[in-house]
């Protein structure tokens, strides 16, 4: 048996390896995601006052805090059994469309972008941004320029450009004035000619290059799995509010859930190997790391969400929708590589939403608040985060203190479909005999990276003791001494 590691893995937050494992005949046996950190953060949430959790959690990363600024608010707003006036789910919303612009800006461009604009077997010197801006240098300046922009839409609406602060239970610190919506509206229409610049960039560069749309296509990057997201009223893909709603592989509606039911849906399982748990579809059990409908694998990823709605709530991105589904034969879209394209057309939505919510009367009003007076008890809120269905679930004492959290994150959802998309890349893209080159080992990674994994957002399960290796060298950098805890 021969094992080969790809450590670390590359372009994503936080750490992990992959280790694949071959047999006498040189294919694929086995292969496993393994992320070896734990960050603790629902033990340690444990007495802390609840209306401090927005401003806590979000410090799990700093790649996404708004995701977890929100999805904690909303469980805080439950805990009090307050509600929002609209003017403060309008600010809400508005700061997280400007976050989902610049977010999934950043994993296209930066993190999945090089493997396409660059080519998935280029030298890795040149295989990151900087290759990126070199290749395309106008369209380099106009990422920059976008995420400076999201960010300070952030900054005004929620107080900070980083870790905001401006959600609170019942509401919103402030609101806004209109000079501020008249810059905010400005850079709207600038980001909104930047989505669409994102999408002809991926006509240009991924679906013009048929080599490229047939590495999206190929059977080593399918899987049939259920799919969830966020829906509103109408069945349309929603960020911030609304309904979670799972499809069957052959894209039937498997249920839809309000946040306060979703541990009568999903349970979580636990494997020795990684610190990540493996949420699941309680009514169709855990099956192991399978798909199909009798597995109760699910995804949650960009891809996810499109399979999951009806369409999207804004005509250019509903026609940038239908255009997928079409281009790829219907719905739903099982090859993981398309999640790249679902992504895209989010942005595209998230711009012209930002738009629409900047011309909205009501995003001036002065009531942005309403202050909770009810005794706080238990709640639960749920986001999509641009990489996947976020759950907060706070439980109080009579004071607010937090006696129990429970957080299901985007890439957590994700656990179970990454681990077995990192599998069936390795076995279709690894033969006996056929050369392992640094190219084909990033192809495999590309099956993880297509899901813009958030590792230090997902690692909540502890088995026992921190693993631990050191290793002693000499002057040489010869290895005298390997001390391990297990």
């Amino acid at each position: 048996m021969k094992r080969i590691s790809i450590d670390p893995i590359t372009r994503l937050e936080g750490h992990g390896k992959i280790e694949i494992f071959l047999d006498d005949a040189g294919e694929v046996a086995n292969a496993y995601l393994q992320i070896p950190e734990l960050r603790g953060f629902e033990k340690f949430s444990e007495g802390r006052l609840v209306e401090d959790m927005p401003q806590i959690t979000e410090r799990i990363c700093g790649v996404c805090p708004e995701a977890h600024h929100m999805a904690s608010v909303k469980a805080v707003d439950d805990v009090f059994h307050v509600d929002p006036p609209p003017t403060a789910k309008k600010l809400r919303e508005l700061m997280y469309s400007a976050f989902y612009v610049f977010d999934h800006a950043t994993h296209f461009y930066i993190l999945s972008g090089p493997d396409f604009v660059i080519g998935p077997e280029a030298d890795p010197a040149v295989r990151n941004v900087l290759g990126v801006i070199a290749k395309v240098p106008k369209v380099g300046l106009e990422v920059i320029k976008a995420r400076e922009m999201g960010h300070e839409i952030v900054e005004i609406v929620a107080g900070r450009k980083i870790h905001p602060c401006g959600a609170l239970p019942g509401g919103m610190s402030h609101g806004l004035n209109e000079e501020q919506r008249q810059h905010i509206e400005e850079m709207a229409r600038s980001l909104l000619e930047f989505a669409k610049l994102t999408i002809k960039v991926f006509d240009d560069v991924v679906l013009a290059n048929k080599a490229y749309v047939d590495l999206i296509l190929n059977d080593s990057y399918i899987h049939r799995t259920y799919y969830m997201g966020l829906v509103d009223g109408n069945n349309k893909v929603n960020f911030y509010d609304g309904k979670v709603r799972v499809v069957d592989p052959e894209g039937k509606e498997f249920v839809k859930y309000a946040p306060r039911e979703y541990l009568e849906h999903i349970a979580e399982h636990v494997e020795p190997w990684t610190y990540l748990k493996f949420p699941y579809l309680k009514k169709v059990g855990w099956k192991g790391l399978i798909d199909g409908r009798e597995s109760g694998v699910y995804r949650a990823t960009p891809l996810s969400r499109l399979n999951a709605a009806d369409g999207m709530a804004t005509p250019l991105a509903q026609a940038e929708y239908e255009r997928m589904y079409s281009t790829l034969g219907g719905k739903p879209v099982h090859a993981t590589l398309a999640t790249h394209w679902a992504r895209v057309i989010e942005l595209l939505y998230a711009a012209e939403h930002l738009l629409d919510l900047s011309l909205d009367p009501e995003i001036t009003g002065p009531n942005y608040r309403v202050i909770p007076t009810a005794t706080p008890d238990e709640g639960v809120g749920i986001v999509e985060a641009p990489r996947g269905t976020l759950t907060h679930h706070y439980i109080t004492d009579e004071y607010g203190v937090v006696k129990k959290a429970n957080l299901i994150v985007g890439t957590t959802n994700n656990n179970a479909a990454i681990s077995m998309s990192i599998k069936r890349a390795a076995q279709g893209l690894i033969r006996g005999g056929k050369e392992i080159s640094e190219g084909l080992l990033n192809k495999i990674e590309m099956a993880f990276r297509a899901y813009d994994p958030c590792f230090g957002c997902a690692t909540h399960s502890l088995n026992g003791q921190m693993p631990l290796e050191v290793k002693i060298h000499d002057s040489q950098g010869r290895v005298l001494r390997v001390l391990k805890r297990p």
